[in-house]
């Protein structure tokens, strides 16, 4: 089998501000411009972020055989090492299209990959951060059943034994992505979701989901919504620092984030 030994699955429950947090970029699928700004914003980062969050679907397609994982983001990957070893803290939540990943993204590349969702303190908030998929009560239903199909020890070992160029043209051949997808609901499930979660009695301060692509920031409950959006559509993220969060446009020429919407700790008072 081909197992990472327990040394390696690191827990990092502090991440450090300033935290960025991308998602859904679907490399492999993505056009390569899409891969080039991703590789391009990762290298920004170094000397400027604490730590880094990618929530699901930074891949199309990832699985990891033995002595063999697939081609595409390669450069991606190296940018992604060269990140952590500069000190930036990363963790990577699985998505629905990259939840076979293990030894070598937290042994080769140093990053914390965890099926689960992520929780503890992101830049100063007590956060917890979920892929999303699955999470809509009706919609999902269906998606639910497939999913502990996909995430079986034994279907993942048997799709070990294909050779790799036949299980990748095989995986990829079965996703539905598309450049234009969007949630058909615009993100309203997810919110639904997060809307129950952040009034209940061990909220957290901020929830973090991806999958919809659908980019969004605003107070829920007690606490925090937000959703970088999908850098498959447009270079957008989440900056977190302890007083504001920012949904951000990575602007390439400068190198600079510019702000779409943000949200300070505390809330503005209400003028009399």
């Amino acid at each position: 089998m081909c197992r990472a030994s327990d040394d390696y699955y690191q827990r990092v429950h502090d991440l450090p501000a300033p935290a960025y947090v991308i998602s859904d970029a679907h490399l492999g699928f993505a056009p390569r411009a899409v891969e080039t700004g991703v590789r391009r914003f990762l290298q920004q980062l170094r000397g400027r972020a604490g730590s880094l969050v990618i929530n699901g679907d930074l891949f199309e397609f990832w699985f990891e055989w033995c002595t063999v994982i697939p081609r595409s983001g390669f450069r991606v990957l190296a940018a992604l090492a060269d990140l952590r070893d500069s000190g930036v803290r990363i963790v990577m939540v699985a998505g629905n299209h990259d939840c076979w990943g293990g030894d070598f993204l937290r042994n080769d590349v140093g990053i914390d990959f965890r099926l689960d969702p992520w929780t503890g303190s992101l830049g100063g908030w007590r956060a917890r951060v979920e892929h999303g998929d699955g999470l809509r009560g009706r919609e999902d239903r269906g998606y639910r059943l497939l999913r502990r199909v996909l995430r079986n020890p034994l279907a993942i070992g048997a799709f070990r034994l294909l050779h790799p160029d036949w299980g990748s043209a095989l995986a990829n051949r079965s996703s539905h992505t598309s450049r234009s997808y969007q949630a058909r609901d615009g993100g309203s499930g997810l919110r639904d979701v997060a809307a129950r979660a952040l009034s209940s009695g061990d909220a957290p301060e901020l929830l973090v989901h991806g999958h919809s692509h659908v980019s969004d920031l605003r107070r829920l409950g007690a606490g925090v919504y937000a959703n970088p959006g999908s850098w498959l559509d447009a270079p957008t993220f989440l900056k977190v620092t302890p007083e504001r969060i920012q949904l951000q446009r990575w602007d390439e020429r400068s190198g600079e984030g510019v702000d779409l919407h943000a949200l300070d700790r505390v809330a503005e008072k209400a003028l009399p």
